[in-house]
């Protein structure tokens, strides 16, 4: 009888961990397209902001500049005229950083190097936050899975800079070799406290909504996020295996002015 219970026993948990096995299958499978649809509705709305929206304002500035000249010999309308020509440029600008920060035209252009080189430059400006960075140029094109994935990486890792670091510098180093890619984001900051620390090395809610994005993101290309912290700083490191098939998209002989994209 004992050995009866024990065979039903080991069967349930067997089937437990069958099913366990299967649903956590069909929650990564999930995340990820959630992911692929964020990414996808990122272009969109950043393609609309910049056809429509931008479109809008941009015909709106012509019209202040019309006002602007009627208005030349009424001192009281023109100081008015003035100020909405100066909103209507910030308009422009806030929207167009927007779009850009929402998706890049230049990550779909001319790659993850540009796109990254563009974005931290935005970044340092922004923030306040002294940068520096190596970002070397592949002799190829990298697919457009992996990179979106350190694009996405990047944006995360710095964003958590600005607001958890209390840094005011940090480095990037990007480099290529011939089995992986590998993207680095190292703040000189107050670090993250141990506890937490071990928190976000496990894969529970605690982790956060960014880092698990990231995870999954370089999980799905067989990749893996590493965590390194302490009273000097924080380090991310995002490392990308490639194989001779994924290598397949030349770099263009023929180099985009990158201030054409943003037009």
């Amino acid at each position: 009888m004992w050995i009866a219970k024990h065979l039903r026993l080991s069967h349930a948990y067997s089937e437990l961990e069958t099913l366990t096995t299967e649903r956590s299958a069909e929650l990564q499978k999930l995340t990820q397209r959630l992911l692929k649809v964020q990414d996808e509705e990122r272009r969109k709305v950043a393609r609309d902001l910049h056809d429509t929206t931008g479109q809008t304002l941009a015909a709106l500035k012509i019209s202040v500049a019309q006002l602007h000249d009627i208005c030349q010999a009424v001192p009281g309308a023109l100081a008015i005229v003035s100020d909405v020509e100066l909103l209507a440029d910030q308009a422009i600008e806030e929207i167009r950083t927007m779009s850009y920060l929402l998706h890049p035209p230049l990550l779909d252009e001319v790659g993850f190097t540009c796109a990254a080189e563009w974005y931290i430059e935005g970044f340092a400006k922004r923030s306040g936050i002294n940068v520096t960075a190596e970002i070397a140029s592949p002799r190829e094109r990298l697919p457009k899975s992996v990179e979106i994935a350190l694009f996405r990486v990047l944006q995360e890792s710095l964003t958590n800079v600005h607001r958890h670091s209390g840094a005011s510098a940090a480095s990037i180093h990007f480099q290529h070799a011939d089995d992986a890619v590998i993207l680095e984001i190292r703040d000189f900051g107050k670090g993250i406290p141990e506890e937490r620390l071990r928190l976000l090395h496990g894969v529970t809610a605690e982790t956060g909504v960014g880092l698990a994005g990231m995870r999954e993101r370089l999980h799905e290309l067989n990749g893996k996020l590493d965590i390194e912290s302490d009273a000097r700083g924080t380090r991310m490191r995002a490392t990308v295996p490639l194989s001779f098939r994924t290598l397949s998209i030349p770099l263009e002989t023929s180099a985009v002015d990158p201030a054409s994209a943003f037009s």
